[in-house]
């Protein structure tokens, strides 16, 4: 997965404490991928007034009913990250993944992706056309500070816990929901998983109330904590909460995302998380320096089909407040 915005806007991720139980919306933005060929995501992470939750950091919804349909497959040239997890979670479809590690996979729905950047990485995706059309979920995870210069490496795990109650199922993907914990490999206290309801049920799903928590609805209608959910925005449910409370009249399908405010500033420009300015300068002259020590070529691609570093805004790279329902956290 990458971030291809031709002109990336900067952005600072400032500490936050949580501001308590909240219900706020976040709308998603249509975001093209890879400028002329026109394939368009849904990215509902970052926003201005909520660049993280815990340190879930980016997230885009691809293949989603609502977004401007294209001929163009979301195929993905070699591009590098830091600092980073990034999540893969299909519904449809069949990706190829290569990287810079030498892992050569098909990710399949069903199957949670998982690759950490370490220091740096790079990685393809490419789809295929003999599957049905690509639908699914991609996110960032932020690697804290002291992880941010582990191995870089790939896993896939498709046995995954599952916590079920009347009315609701929830396969977690990583981190711990209700007593059931992920084997994929976590470096701060978080939380995703994919959650159904059943139609005309009225559950509870237990959470953490340490964790700020936020859900995106893929398909069906719900209402959460009293909001209305359609498909398309982000519902921002703050910090406190002992357990979710929902209802769905045709069944409902959404992801939950949470995990400790994280408390680190990151600055995050193009695919990259960082801490400085300075540190996001010297990986985007790695790349294009063609830097193997640091983002080794990937076997199978030409040199010519890595994706370019767009260029660096003309100021230092510099905070941007973090504003939930009109008050600041700090």
């Amino acid at each position: 997965m990458s971030d291809l915005e031709e002109h990336p806007a900067e952005q600072l991720c400032e500490p936050s404490a949580g501001p308590g139980p909240v219900a706020e919306l976040f709308p998603a933005r249509e975001v093209p991928l890879g400028g002329v060929r026109g394939v368009f995501v849904e990215r509902v992470l970052p926003q201005r007034d909520l660049p993280t939750v815990g340190a879930w950091c980016f997230f885009d919804h691809f293949g989603s009913p609502t977004v401007t349909k294209t001929d163009a497959p979301p195929d993905i040239d070699p591009h590098p990250h830091i600092g980073l997890q990034t999540v893969t979670w299909p519904f449809t479809g069949e990706i190829r993944h290569r990287d810079s590690v030498g892992s050569d996979v098909e990710i399949h729905p069903g199957q949670l992706n998982l690759m950490t950047s370490g220091r740096g990485i790079a990685h393809s995706e490419y789809y295929s056309a003999d599957a049905p059309a690509s639908h699914g979920l991609q996110l960032w995870i932020a690697l804290p500070g002291h992880a941010t210069g582990v191995e870089p490496h790939f896993e896939q795990h498709r046995d995954l816990p599952v916590y079920r109650a009347l009315g609701i199922q929830a396969i977690v993907l990583i981190g711990s929901l209700a007593g059931r914990t992920s084997p994929a490999k976590a470096y701060t206290p978080i939380v995703g998983a994919d959650v159904r309801v059943e139609p005309g049920a009225r559950v509870t799903l237990p959470l953490d109330p340490d964790f700020e928590h936020a859900v995106l609805l893929i398909e069906g209608d719900a209402t959460v904590e009293g909001t209305d959910l359609a498909p398309g925005p982000l519902l921002y449910l703050g910090t406190g909460r002992k357990e979710l409370r929902l209802d769905s009249a045709a069944g409902a399908h959404f992801l939950l995302i949470g995990g400790e405010p994280f408390g680190e500033e990151l600055v995050m420009w193009w695919n990259f998380v960082g801490r400085s300015h300075e540190e996001i300068v010297a990986a985007r002259d790695a790349w294009e320096e063609r830097d193997v020590t640091r983002f080794p070529d990937i076997a199978g691609h030409t040199p010519d089909q890595r994706i370019p570093a767009p260029p660096l805004p003309a100021l230092h790279l510099k905070p941007r407040k973090r504003r939930v329902c009109g008050a600041e956290h700090s």
